[in-house]
């Protein structure tokens, strides 16, 4: 298997998640008028889809470490399910911050779902593994943090979306929220510190991406119907309405769960090194490629108000400011 050696690759994968998960929305808006509820089930399947290339290929070759296979056979249940219920409730906390998106907006539901999320994921994840110098990391997790903030008042002044947050929106980012700031510490219970060993119980990466991948599957299996049925917005959609879909439009699910699985296994990859809490904190600078996104290539903040573009300045500056203090934590 493919084992990352050194700290400056672990950086670089962590970059490449980074760009991953701040990339594969932009899937979905190439399919307009496609449910999310049914583009939710091409995206897992893409997810489960490269994990399952990852450890076949980069988690099976190679005279370093366990292979895939030898892997499962020494796999302790208990840490097989740790990385189970992590893709679970990650999948979870994912359909409920669209749910709260949908009710209360972007400016609403992500600073609060994605902001808890992000915060107590590193906190949780440090408790599991307290590598790395806790002043940097959590100083350069208050700055992305802040840039994250900035980000999405910028959002609420050019939508002019000033009238109260619906209290069910708020409700459902919280609850989103608490699911995202607790799945990656359940896959970094899973994941052995050596992957060299020859019989630990633990997991590999490549294990941990794939079990991880097989509960969000599940997640989806459980409570994507229940959003089908009972949307937050729009008409109820079923399993006919999914089969109607059309090629372009299947495609576009399973490549954005493609881009999101391969940035997955990167990061899983990269805690080996990075430590959980640091390989997380990095990743999850994933919101601010979305606004690039949005910024340089979607063109949304072309008509933006006054005053936008300095509060843009702003998020770049905190972010580059709490990146380079994350990367330093390590030292």
């Amino acid at each position: 298997m493919y084992i990352v050696g050194n700290y400056a690759l672990a950086v670089f994968f962590t970059v490449i998640t980074m760009v991953c998960w701040g990339s594969w929305p932009n899937t979905q808006v190439l399919v307009k008028g496609w449910r999310f509820e049914l583009y939710y089930w091409d995206y897992v399947i893409g997810i489960l889809m490269v994990s399952l290339l990852m450890a076949f290929t980069l988690g099976s070759f190679g005279s370093e470490g366990r292979d895939f296979i030898t892997d499962l056979q020494q796999a302790n249940l208990k840490y097989i399910l740790f990385a189970s219920f992590g893709g679970f409730i990650w999948s979870t906390g994912t359909l409920l911050i669209v749910a709260g998106i949908a009710i209360a907006g972007m400016s609403v539901a992500f600073p609060i779902g994605g902001g808890i999320g992000w915060i107590f994921g590193i906190i949780t994840s440090y408790l599991v593994r307290p590598e790395g110098n806790p002043l940097y990391l959590f100083i350069g997790t208050a700055f992305i943090f802040g840039a994250i903030i900035v980000n999405m008042m910028s959002y609420r002044q050019m939508t002019k979306a000033n009238k109260k947050a619906p209290l069910k929106g708020i409700v459902i980012s919280v609850l989103a929220g608490i699911c995202l700031a607790f799945f990656y510490s359940f896959v970094a219970r899973s994941l052995d510190t050596d992957f060299t060993l020859a019989n630990s119980g633990k997991l590999t990466a490549y294990s941990a991406v794939v079990f991880f991948s097989v509960g969000a599957l599940v997640s989806a299996i459980v409570f994507n119907p229940f959003f089908m049925r009972r949307p937050v917005q729009g008409q109820p959609v079923g399993l006919k309405d999914y089969l109607k879909g059309t090629f372009r439009e299947h495609s576009a699910g399973i490549l954005g769960g493609l881009i999101f699985g391969l940035g997955n296994s990167l990061s899983f990859m990269a805690a080996n090194v990075a430590s959980p809490a640091i390989s997380y904190a990095l990743s999850n600078g994933a919101v601010i490629v979305a606004a690039l996104w949005g910024i340089f290539y979607w063109k949304e903040f072309k008509s933006a108000p006054k005053g936008t573009n300095l509060m843009l300045v702003f998020m770049f500056v905190f972010y580059l400011i709490g990146l380079t203090l994350i990367v330093f934590a390590k030292f």
